[in-house]
């Protein structure tokens, strides 16, 4: 728990960027929400409503995202590093990572790496094992953020582009899509020392039909049944892209169940 901190929304600055962060201050356990890939702080709006004042709420764009400023390098380590600098910049100490698709790799990287910093993570319907991706694959990700490209204006209040090249875009999602590996992914899960909950949605995604999705899904029961400490809190019906508007209680109810459950301990 930290001590009770004033509501402040402004800049951060790292490497040759600044992101924008909104931090809502007061005494409550920090929440840190991590966005998906292209998506802004605004999706978590509906998360926080619920939570509500018992927390305090710490989110922000990341590069080029959002109110972000834009970047030399868009790599997963950099997001790492700027997760850092948010929580040096506002002081925050043993948060709660709530991450959504991309953000939910960004929260147990980082959780796994700084088990004595985090009190656990909820990943809503990312962080799962798959290995699909193949050089066809590489380069149909490529192809379809060329074709994407024109409607990168009108996509990014949705949470589907960021203020970067076609050719960013998709390196984004290709690096995430190999970072999922299992042999990339495996070793993550099992230095978790932290209590994780997942919120699964249901069906598909811009980037992969219902069946695929689902095959993906049932990729984590492996883990669950190697790591304790991970589980799987709640499914819903929402799609991946509709998960926080539609099953934000959810989520919710995921944080609030971390916010009771002791750090380290095997549940």
């Amino acid at each position: 728990m930290t001590s009770k901190q004033s509501a402040w929304t402004g800049m951060v600055a790292i490497d040759d960027t600044a992101l924008a962060v909104t931090d809502t201050g007061g005494p409550g356990r920090p929440v840190v929400y991590l966005n998906g890939s292209y998506a802004d702080q605004s999706h978590w709006r509906r998360v926080i409503t619920d939570l509500g004042g018992d927390y305090r709420h710490i989110t922000y764009d990341e590069r080029a995202r959002g109110k972000s400023k834009r970047a030399t390098d868009y790599s997963f380590e950099a997001c790492l590093r700027d997760l850092d600098a948010v929580l040096g910049a506002r002081g925050v100490d043993r948060p709660i990572l709530v991450g959504w698709s991309y953000g939910a790799m960004l929260a147990l990287h980082w959780a796994a790496r700084n088990p004595d910093r985090a009190v656990g993570v909820v990943s809503v319907d990312g962080a799962l094992p798959h290995e699909w991706l193949d050089d066809a694959a590489r380069e149909q990700i490529r192809k379809l953020f060329r074709r994407m490209s024109p409607l990168f204006p009108i996509a990014r209040p949705l949470g589907l582009a960021a203020r970067m090249s076609a050719a960013q875009h998709a390196e984004i999602n290709i690096e995430a899509n190999e970072l999922c590996a299992p042999a990339a992914l495996d070793p993550v899960f099992d230095r978790l020392t932290v209590p994780a909950r997942y919120v699964l949605a249901t069906g598909g995604n811009l980037g992969g039909d219902a069946k695929l999705m689902e095959q993906i899904r049932a990729n984590l029961d492996p883990v669950l049944a190697r790591n304790p400490n991970i589980r799987v809190s709640a499914k819903v019906a929402s799609n991946h892209s509709k998960i926080l508007r539609n099953d934000f209680r959810a989520v919710a109810d995921a944080v609030r169940e971390l916010a009771v459950t002791p750090a380290h301990q095997v549940a």
